[in-house]
């Protein structure tokens, strides 16, 4: 793209037919609102302003729409497309020769798609984004004359029934000259079914004046397909996944069945990984080579190291702390490791294990129905079935240390802060509260109380 443009994105539809109190561009695809996709995607455009019209729902879209040196303007009341991004115009850049407008609630939309609209303006043509539908029912309809030259944009809602026979609709982006939109803009009317200001109506003025009006067609629907109920949010997250499952794919990763893959943040990989069905990706991921994800994972902000296998169920959490899973792991199944945990080479993290804000060294294994927080856990160490880290007194937390190659037995209490030496055994059953030495034993065994006229029941004779 030879110069900059303004970028504008509309965003201020209420979205009736959602039926929800949420704005309708802030309904998630892939667990991000559908407004933030399009600025995200549109980030590597030059853009002299970024320009996000608000209406309904203005302060929690405002509060939840991120990017760079982004300018809000808000539609009080909405009165239309034009109405809209008349809004705009105080925002725009007069040096941008080319405005591009997008609708915020197309998360599809890619940036190749957007440039090539915006190349086609070239600051002296009034660009359109078309698509040919099988079913074009809600689009703008494209007249053109005989010589197929475009004359302007029918709404569908105002469309005769031979009008509406067209299958190419306007997608409701485009890109225009900077200085002629400002001049198209002040002259729309309103004399229309629904008494509102509409955007296309600027296409006539431009054949009007004799500046080129030229289609651009989309690559295929999926980039320009809205979201007016929740049926088509559910198409949307369908396409999404499955155009990123097929990108991974090309990459070489196996996805034992796309159809049952969900991708809500980022996802990078190295060569051989597998994924199972049923699993989802949040936040910052990235699999090693050889890693095995098993079925019905849900990992985020993450990194698994070369060969890890992860077993079916498993929960990988580091929302605010990332998790880091060593080389030759084996996690799960039905596992549970929460912000904070670094687990080393070839650590065993069993069935209904979790793990906080904890240090595992190479070769540490807990395999069974444990807990482990605000733990150090040195090499080779043995945690038994049922033990825990008692790490908060009610105030505050506290550190559990223990040494290589110690041995905790089955359903023992560590209460932080406590140190457990290199080499020491820890019965099963044992509170421990003091600090246990080097190569040390710690024993504690449960005694039956017997109580005054208790008898031990007898066993029922057999039938």
């Amino acid at each position: 793209m030879a110069s900059t443009i303004n970028l504008v994105v509309m965003a201020a539809g209420k979205g009736t037919r959602m039926k929800s109190a949420t704005p309708k561009v802030l309904h998630p695809i892939a667990g991000k609102p559908l407004v933030q996709h399009v600025l995200d995607t549109m980030a590597p455009l030059p853009a002299a302003a970024r320009i996000v019209i608000t209406g309904h729902g203005a302060e929690a879209v405002e509060a939840r729409t991120r990017g760079e040196a982004l300018r809000f303007v808000r539609q009080m009341p909405q009165l239309g497309t034009g109405h809209a991004v008349q809004q705009a115009l105080p925002a725009l850049n007069d040096s941008a020769p080319t405005t591009l407008i997008l609708n915020g609630d197309t998360p599809l939309v890619q940036e190749c798609t957007a440039r090539a609209l915006a190349e086609a303006c070239g600051g002296t043509k009034l660009a359109l984004l078309t698509v040919v539908l099988d079913d074009p029912t809600g689009y703008g309809r494209i007249l053109r004359a005989a010589d197929g030259a475009v004359l302007g944009i029918k709404e569908h809602k105002d469309a005769s029934e031979a009008e509406r026979q067209i299958r190419e609709g306007y997608t409701g982006m485009m890109a225009a000259p900077t200085a002629a939109l400002r001049r198209w803009l002040a002259a729309l009317k309103n004399d229309n079914a629904q008494g509102e200001y509409y955007l296309t109506d600027i296409v006539a003025m431009a054949v009007a004046e004799g500046v080129p009006v030229v289609a651009t067609q989309a690559p295929n629907e999926t980039e320009v397909l809205g979201v007016n109920d929740p049926v088509q949010l559910a198409d949307l997250e369908r396409r999404f996944q499955r155009r990123e499952a097929e990108r991974l794919m090309r990459a070489g990763v196996r996805l034992l069945d796309p159809a049952r893959f969900d991708l809500r943040g980022t996802l990078t990989h190295g060569s051989d990984v597998e994924i199972d069905v049923g699993c989802v990706f949040e936040g910052s991921v990235h699999l090693a080579d050889g890693v095995q994800v098993g079925a019905h994972c849900v990992i985020k902000n993450a990194r698994l190291g070369v060969g890890a296998v992860i077993h079916p169920f498993t929960h990988i959490d580091g929302e605010s702390q990332p998790v880091q899973v060593g080389a030759g792991a084996l996690i799960g199944p039905f596992s549970r490791l929460r912000p904070g945990a670094i687990l080393g080479r070839e650590v065993h993290i069993g069935n209904f294990v979790e793990v906080k804000n904890s240090t595992l060294a190479d070769g540490a294994k807990a395999n069974h129905l444990a807990y482990l927080g605000d733990a150090t856990v040195g090499q080779r160490v043995n945690y038994g079935a049922g033990a825990i880290t008692a790490n908060y007194d009610g105030a505050n937390k506290h550190r559990t240390v223990i040494g290589d190659d110690a041995h905790i037995g089955s359903n023992c209490v560590l209460v932080a802060p406590v140190t457990i030496g290199a080499g020491a055994t820890v019965g099963g059953g044992s509170t421990v509260t003091k600090t246990v030495p080097a190569g040390g034993l710690t024993v504690a065994r449960a005694r039956q109380a017997t109580l005054p006229g208790w008898q031990r029941p007898t066993k029922k004779a057999k039938a």
